[in-house]
Formats: structure tokens, sequence, C-alpha cells
């Protein structure tokens, strides 16, 4: 029997981590300021493990190297996709990830893109997005001056935006901010600024890393063209916020359903999904399945048709062309 893959999620916590994840999900974690959930996860700095069926207690990364068949065969060394859920009470670090090539040479690992769906902002709330140096030669001035004013863009968000992130982009959430993040399943992160913040575990600033910022940001800054489009899918209004070929890596949905129900037929070769609001019912197989806010789960290869019931606001994605 088919059957969808619930995963038990892996908390973080970080000096930047605000307290929604326990409040808006219900999360049973014991601090206060965790701030990272890494919901749908294969990387060995947090792999999640799966929850039910068959192969309940495996972790996703085990999955993936032992049962390939139920990604579809997929290639790559690495499950290549990493959902969390980010809850910032501080602004992050200003930051910038390295695409493919450099992060395999330098780091041993994919480059990281990313995306952010907005859940929430508070009234004011700003992102770090892109920057303002027009050639390389003025980034690394500005960097190494610590001209931060001149360098760095802030962009005011709202609940239910989506940003685009490739690697090269000069980023962070602010204060106030909580998203769902899909990227590739990297940690390879290159802090560029830290406000001087200081780790409580070691009494020292966070370790800098300006000239691999300098090599890998994309100098000018251009910001991503989006088709973001819009259908009905029975009771369910879809946005597709990203796609191929825009992201090579992987697609990104939000599926909301209000009080009513929804078929959906595979696509991709797997499917992960979130439930960032609501409870309802999915039905794999014949099997009906209840799922309600802050639970994650994959559908496997084997599954080919769902169908959503209920009042729901999930997030889907699928792994990118091959």
């Amino acid at each position: 029997m088919s059957e969808p893959l619930f995963l038990n999620p892996v908390f973080h916590e970080k000096i930047w981590g605000g307290d929604h994840l326990k409040t808006k999900f219900g999360y049973d974690i014991p601090s206060d300021h965790t701030g990272e959930c890494w919901a749908i996860s294969a990387h060995p700095h947090g792999p999640a493990a799966i929850a039910n069926g068959e192969f309940k207690g495996m972790t996703l990364d085990q999955l993936w190297d032992q049962h390939r068949e139920q990604f579809g065969n997929a290639k790559g060394e690495v499950f290549p996709l990493l959902t969390k859920i980010l809850d910032a009470n501080q602004d992050l670090s200003v930051q910038v990830h390295p695409d493919d090539a450099y992060a395999a040479e330098h780091e041993h690992e994919l480059g990281k893109t990313e995306c952010w769906y907005i859940i929430s902002a508070e009234p004011g709330a700003e992102l770090y997005y892109g920057h303002n140096a027009q050639t390389r030669e003025e980034l690394a001035d500005w960097i190494n001056h610590g001209k931060w004013d001149e360098l760095f863009r802030k962009v005011p968000v709202k609940a239910g935006e989506f940003y685009y992130v490739p690697s090269g982009t000069i980023h962070a959430l602010g204060k106030g901010i909580m998203v769902l993040e899909t990227q590739q399943s990297s940690d390879t992160t290159y802090r560029l600024y830290d406000f001087d913040r200081v780790d409580k575990t070691t009494g020292k600033k966070r370790e800098l890393h300006l000239q691999q910022s300098i090599d890998v940001t994309n100098v000018p800054h251009h910001d991503p063209q989006l088709n973001i489009t819009n259908e009905q899918v029975g009771d369910a209004q879809v946005t597709t916020f990203v796609q191929p070929p825009v992201s090579k890596y992987f697609s990104v949905k939000r599926v909301e359903l209000h009080d009513g129900s929804a078929e959906f037929n595979r696509e991709g070769l797997y499917t992960l999904v979130s439930v960032l609001d609501g409870e309802g019912t999915l039905t794999v197989d014949g099997q009906d399945y209840p799922i309600k806010k802050g639970q994650h789960f994959i559908l496997p290869n084997p599954v080919k048709q769902w169908r959503y019931q209920g009042n729901l606001e999930l997030i889907v994605s699928e792994p990118g062309e091959e």
C-alpha cells in the first residue's frame, strides 16, 4: 500500500531565535528561543525521522540511501531539499550562500539556493535582500570598510509574500519575521555581518567570512523575475510561486482550502508538504490521515493521487528537473 511519510522535525536553538514555534505550532520543545525547525531534512546536521508506517524510525537520509524507489529512483548522492521554519526574534546575520560549483570545491556539499514564504511579520518588519554595489571592487571596498548602510538593501515585508533567494544573494531575515524556507540541502553559510553580537556559549563574536562573501556574491544584484500564477483545483486555490526554469532546484506552491476538498495527481518524482494552518484529512490509497497545523510529510513516488479535505493552508514543494 502506498502511504505518506510523516516526519518528526529537528529543532535548533539560535542566538536570534524566537518562541513562536511553540506558541503558533504547538511544538513540544524545551527552549523558548529555538529559532529553527528542520521540518523535512536529510542533512547530517539534523536528519528528520519517519514517524509512521513501514519505514517508521528510519531517518530521511537512511530512507534515501536504502529505498530510492520511494523517490522515483532519483539521482544524486543526497536528498536534495530541506524544508525549515525560521522564527526571528532578532535580525539574523547578513549572509550569502555559494553556488554548487563553489560549494563542491570549498565545502564538499551542495550550494544553497533558497526561498521564503512569509508566515507572519510584525508591523514594520524588513528583510535584508540584495545590495547596492555595482562592481565587485566596490563590493569589496564597502565590505572591508564596513559601509553596511550603503551596501545593504532593506525590503519591508508582510505575511503571505514570497521571496526567491538564489545562491550569491546577500540576505537576512529581520526581527519579527517567521518564514517557511525551502532550500537545497546545504548548511553552508558565509556570514558577512553579525551586528557585533557575542555567542553566549563561547563569549566571542561569531566568525565572519568576508573573503568568501566577496567571492560568491552576485554583482550587481538583480531581483529575480518570478511568474507567480493562481489556479483553482477542486475547491482549492493553488498559487505557484516558483518552478523550473526560474528555479532548477525546486517548485514551491501554496494550497489554500476553505471547508472543501481537492484531488491532486503526481507531477514530480515526490512531493514535500508542510501544514501551516488549519486541519483536515489527507486521503491516500483509500486511507484517511488526519492532518493539522505544524505537521510535515512527504508523498513518496508510489503515491500517484491524493485528496485534501477540510480547512488547510499548505506549502508544497517538489524537486526540480534532473
